[in-house]
């Protein structure tokens, strides 16, 4: 059988000048990612009072969102205007790792800050001295730097593969999408697979739900005040999380589970949500429900015009 050398995004096909539309559209949601995740970054970087672990971590977020959209929009739109839609294995594993990286080390950085909300809400009087800025800056680099070793473990199991196959029906490259296309036993890669999973997301979204649990029982036995204010910072990180964790669901539902009767428009936002949502939203809810950070970047924004 033949070992294909490169991959053929097969949704691209057919769109007529309906690409033109969503080109546009794409470059525009492009360029508002950009701009308000770096609104977000330098009103963190430029005020002092911000050098906060709960602002950092925001900022960490930003990044990680231009990380993740550079691995997926520039492709997209050129693919939109090209007459030809193919992309070479290197290109495609690339990219791949790219995307899954930017999940992996989105749940990373929600589960640390789960876990400086639960420090300073359950311990207050020694929040400063357990959540230092020493202590922050090797809790990034140890959670971000582990899955995506186990990611590009997981990419070089999936070079390896000889591919009998070179139609891929999304408009990115997928993993699991392209471990399909294998004639070899793909085994160890689903086992592979299903650890990652369990080690990138499982884990990480059980100790985000343990650290609100206790938070919660924190604020069923204090002041009104004090869940007033609990809620104020909390509930940012929350709306995140729930956007992303259910937008992941949904893309790993449409390619995990067979015969899912859906129609293709749906199917593919579906399947694109993680990477355009939450880029997008995630500055915007920070900046209305956060006013020190609202106040950065309106002030920003000012000096720019």
């Amino acid at each position: 059988m033949e070992n294909y050398t490169g991959f053929n995004f097969m949704l691209f096909e057919n769109l007529g000048y309906i690409r033109y539309a969503l080109f546009s559209l794409g470059f525009i949601l492009y360029i508002s990612i950009i701009l308000f995740n770096v609104l977000i970054m330098l009103a963190v970087l430029l005020e002092r009072t911000l050098h906060q672990p709960m602002y950092i971590l925001l900022s960490c977020l930003s990044i990680n969102s231009l990380f993740g959209t550079a691995g997926f929009f520039p492709r997209v739109l050129t693919d939109l205007l090209s007459e030809t839609h193919s992309i070479s294995r290197e290109a495609c594993f690339s990219q791949s790792f790219v995307i899954f990286t930017y999940i992996a080390n989105e749940f990373s950085i929600l589960m640390i800050m789960a876990f400086d909300r639960f420090a300073a809400i359950c311990k207050p009087l020694h929040y400063h001295s357990i959540v230092t800025l020493r202590f922050l800056a090797c809790l990034i680099v140890i959670h971000l730097t582990f899955p995506m070793i186990l990611i590009g473990v997981a990419a070089l199991l999936t070079t390896k593969l000889k591919m009998c196959g070179n139609k891929l029906f999304k408009v990115y490259c997928h993993s699991y999408e392209v471990v399909k296309l294998s004639c070899d036993n793909i085994i160890i890669n689903n086992a592979f697979g299903l650890f990652l999973l369990i080690i990138t997301t499982i884990i990480p979204l059980g100790l985000i739900l343990l650290s609100y649990v206790k938070i919660l029982v924190i604020c069923q036995k204090s002041s009104a005040q004090f869940k007033g204010k609990a809620f104020q910072t909390c509930i940012p990180h929350i709306v995140v999380l729930l956007n992303f964790t259910i937008a992941v669901t949904c893309d790993v539902t449409l390619s995990r589970v067979v015969n899912l009767q859906i129609p293709i428009g749906l199917s593919v936002f579906l399947s694109l949500e993680f990477l355009i949502v939450p880029p997008i939203l995630n500055p915007l809810v920070y900046a209305f429900n956060l006013p020190d950070i609202r106040k950065k970047m309106i002030s920003l924004i000012k000096t720019l015009k």
